[in-house]
């Protein structure tokens, strides 16, 4: 497998620039087993699931993980939030005409001051001279996957949000649970299907495109994962009664088989650098909801 192979043409004028106001009205592209691909809408979700099966969603919420700045010289930068590492110091992509040197402080937005103290691979390891968290919360900005080209709204906090997020840490939002909405889920309960929670915390590696040493290596950007041990008993229940699980995008997939990789699944804490590659055997996923994906991501 190569780079090339996660390339294709996408038309740009079909990609929505904003969602739409009712969450369910997006296309569903449905390719059932063994069966032709159908057009439907999203709406149509809960009449292809069956009572006893169980819909396994992500409850990350974003947070406002992007920063504008300058540096002391005049150049302009740009911070993308990776993760905390404590209170004060933060792993994150920087965007600039020139990378930052070790040492160069940096101002940004509501006079947040940080210095570059290393860096780790593709991002820099920033200390800022405050709670970066509280910083972020007020003069933060959404970060908007690259495909929107347009300056993030303040409508943007509550539309880039899942109405399964309650646990704040991504970065961007796990997409393909922003087509559900509250009626959805009355009607999907109505219908038998339970809901699971699990939680993956969305990094700024997602933003990237995936690189040869990834293929590779067989692994890719490492991002934080729960688990919780009533996840795992609502699999199990599922599976003893003939039903499927159905997980909401590529994050929840990613999270239920690396608890998993032991063979059955099993509460889980950690870190996850699982890359789901051709020949790779499911051991908890029957059916997946996602969005169509960029170009070589």
């Amino acid at each position: 497998m190569a780079a090339e192979d996660f390339s294709y043409h996408a038309p740009e004028e079909l990609i929505a620039q904003r969602p739409p106001e009712n969450r369910g009205a997006s296309r569903l592209l449905h390719l059932p087993a063994g069966g032709e691909p159908r057009d439907r809408q999203f709406a149509d979700l809960p009449r292809l699931l069956e009572p006893g099966d169980l819909l396994v969603v992500n409850d990350t919420a974003v947070i406002p993980a992007r920063l504008f700045g300058t540096k002391k010289s005049g150049g302009r930068v740009e911070m993308l939030l990776e993760r905390f590492l404590d209170r004060n110091r933060a792993l994150a992509q920087l965007r600039a005409n020139r990378s930052p040197r070790a040492g160069q402080e940096l101002v940004f937005e509501g006079g947040a001051t940080a210095r570059v103290a290393g860096r780790e691979d593709a991002f820099f390891v920033l200390e800022f001279d405050r709670d970066l968290d509280a910083h972020l919360r007020r003069h933060g900005h959404v970060p908007l996957p690259p495909y929107i080209r347009r300056p993030d709204r303040s409508a943007d906090r509550a539309a880039y949000q899942t109405v399964f997020a309650r646990r704040a840490g991504a970065v961007a939002a796990p997409t393909a649970g922003l087509h559900f909405d509250d009626a959805m889920l009355g009607e999907l309960a109505g219908r038998g299907v339970d809901i699971a929670r699990i939680t993956l915390h969305v990094g700024a590696g997602t933003f990237k495109p995936v690189t040869a040493s990834q293929i590779r290596d067989g692994e890719l950007h490492q991002e934080r994962m729960q688990v919780s041990g009533d996840a795992c008993r609502k699999i199990g229940t599922c599976r003893r009664r003939g039903g499927r699980v159905c997980a909401v995008g590529t994050t929840v997939t990613r999270a239920l088989e690396t608890a998993a990789s032991g063979g059955e699944i099993k509460p889980f804490d950690g870190e996850t650098r699982l890359f789901i590659m051709p020949g790779f055997e499911f051991r908890v996923v029957d059916m997946l909801v996602t969005n169509f994906h960029l170009p070589e991501s």
